[in-house]
């Protein structure tokens, strides 16, 4: 038979080989195709369920007109008319059918390549508030069996959420940055490319499932640094928004951008530590995803977080922050040792801090292996307590962010010099507020490895299949342990990798308690009471 432009027809079957049971399964090149009668028409489509592979030959077929197909497996139902898939997510193809003398023919073309990549775009767009995993990396295979990038699919999801953050960047946004730079080494590895890909985009999809929309202010302005700043410290989201809208739209890039965000960040002990640490976060995604859309909708997300930042430095407990950075002249000579800083109130580590300001990529050094001896020592009482005070609700997530701020802090300093008295001291407001949470006695030695940076390499590979559903939890299991490796990869035999790889050993390995029931009642009631 003449083949019309385009198209693919095949002799499959005879119509007589439906008298039997009304349906059969044709397999070629690789493909299983159900043809089946309904009525006086001829249908067909994949035989397989685009759900999880189930032969729809198995299946029913009913509905008004005949063209309902249901999977018996999971009840997912397709109309075969129309195409739509009524219950159930993935789209199920069909194929164009004609009868001459006697014969079915299919055509068996495949859709333009065009065509394909949109599909694969716009049904991963439709699955992102159902959250639908396993549909996100189906459409993914989908987009790059059509010859698209997929990064079009981390792209399009961005630009699909962005609005839906009503308080701007979740950890998304640093565990995607972490996920996209372990996928650049993996890119010769099918599964785990696409592994790493879907967890980039399913995060961004539980973040924002079932979220109405948020919009983000439109004005432009020039961008300025000092404006944009101010607009931050201001609380003025419009204002930050526009000066972002001007860097981007006239050609600014991150790293133009960069050094106002992180004095944004760095301006007070914001968020915890996370306002810097999404800002770092920055630098490996907008350029592995390499466009300007993109940059704008992360950088709102960003410019959004950093608005609505808590500013923990101007509470009791951090208030020596402010004096100790007022008075930081840049001329102390003494650095401290890691010990001096494991222990003592904010404003004591604070002020060991300052005695070194003329050499901070020293008391950094020291800072972060503080920072890892306390991870390593933290008490687990602590964790598993009922009768805590709200201060004293204090967990392993918070003793990891000693470690990824200062990871954080240091790439950003190291562009930014002028920023170190403000990182140094923020991590000296961790180092305080987590020394009377320690247990000095803890015996190291089950935790102790003989090739720390070879440890930490494994472990970096383990986490790829963390298999942890809470993605707060994976991101903080991804973060600590992509920080603990770039630390050591950049800094090579320090005296304080020993006590990292042990560190981050007995985190990834210990149980993390997520939900306090007791302990929520406990405050409670202790609340509810004060209240008088």
């Amino acid at each position: 038979m003449q083949q019309a432009a385009d198209t693919d027809w095949r002799d499959v079957a005879g119509l007589a080989d439906l008298d039997t049971t009304g349906r059969r399964v044709i397999k070629t090149e690789g493909k299983q195709i159900l043809v089946f009668r309904s009525g006086d028409r001829i249908l067909a489509c994949n035989n397989r369920c685009p759900h999880e592979g189930y032969p729809l030959s198995e299946g029913s077929v009913g509905g008004e007109n005949g063209c309902t197909l249901t999977c018996n497996w999971h009840n997912w139902k397709f109309d075969l008319d129309s195409g739509e898939t009524l219950v159930g997510g993935d789209k199920l193809r069909r194929y164009p059918v004609r009868v001459s003398d006697g014969r079915i023919h299919l055509d068996l073309s495949d859709p333009p390549a065009a065509e394909a990549i949109s599909d694969a775009l716009n049904n991963l767009a439709d699955s992102l508030d159902r959250h639908e995993y396993d549909r996100f990396a189906r459409e993914i295979a989908r987009l790059q069996r059509a010859g698209g990038d997929p990064l079009d699919a981390l792209r399009r999801t961005i630009a699909e959420t962005a609005e839906k953050f009503e308080f701007g960047a979740t950890h998304a946004l640093p565990a995607t940055s972490d996920w996209l730079s372990l996928r650049e080494a993996a890119l010769d590895d099918p599964v785990r490319s696409l592994a790493m890909l879907t967890e980039s985009i399913s995060h961004f999809a539980w973040d924002t499932r079932r979220e109405p929309s948020f919009k983000y202010p439109t004005d432009w302005r020039p961008w300025d640094e000092d404006g944009f700043v101010g607009a931050v410290e201001a609380e003025d989201e419009a204002a930050a928004t526009a000066y972002l809208r001007g860097g981007v739209e006239s050609g600014l890039a991150w790293p133009d951008l960069e050094r106002g965000f992180a004095r944004a960040a760095l301006a007070h002990y914001a968020d915890f530590g996370h306002a810097a640490i999404y800002t770092y976060k920055m630098r490996a995604l907008t350029r592995i995803l390499g466009d300007s859309e993109s940059l704008l909708h992360l950088g709102l997300m960003l410019t959004r977080s950093l608005i609505y930042a808590t500013r923990e430095d101007l509470i009791p407990e951090f208030r020596a922050y402010g004096k100790a950075l007022a008075g930081w002249d840049g001329s102390g000579q003494s650095v401290p040792d890691a010990e001096s800083l494991c222990k003592g109130s904010v404003r004591e580590v604070l002020e060991r801090i300052s005695a070194g300001s003329a050499r901070p990529a020293a008391v950094y050094e020291s800072a972060l292996a503080a920072g890892c001896w306390q991870l390593l020592h933290f008490d687990l009482q602590w964790q598993d307590k009922t009768d805590s005070s709200i201060a004293q609700s204090v967990g392993w997530l918070d003793f990891t962010h000693t470690v990824t701020f200062a990871n954080a802090v240091r790439k950003l300093c190291e562009a930014h010099p002028d920023l170190w008295p403000n990182a140094l001291l923020q991590i000296g407001c961790f180092l305080g507020r987590n020394s009377g949470f320690t247990d000095p006695d803890l015996d190291e030695g089950p935790w102790r490895v003989n090739d720390p940076l070879g440890a930490v390499e494994t472990a970096l590979a383990e986490v790829e299949d963390h298999g942890v559903f809470e993605y707060i939890v994976a991101s903080h299991l991804l973060k600590l342990t992509y920080a603990v490796h770039e630390e050591m990869t950049d800094q090579p035999d320090r005296a304080w990798h020993p006590i990292a790889a042990a560190a981050l050993r007995r985190f990834l390995t210990s149980p993390l308690k997520r939900k306090h029931v007791l302990r929520t009642a406990h405050q409670a009631l202790d609340f509810v009471r004060a209240e008088g």
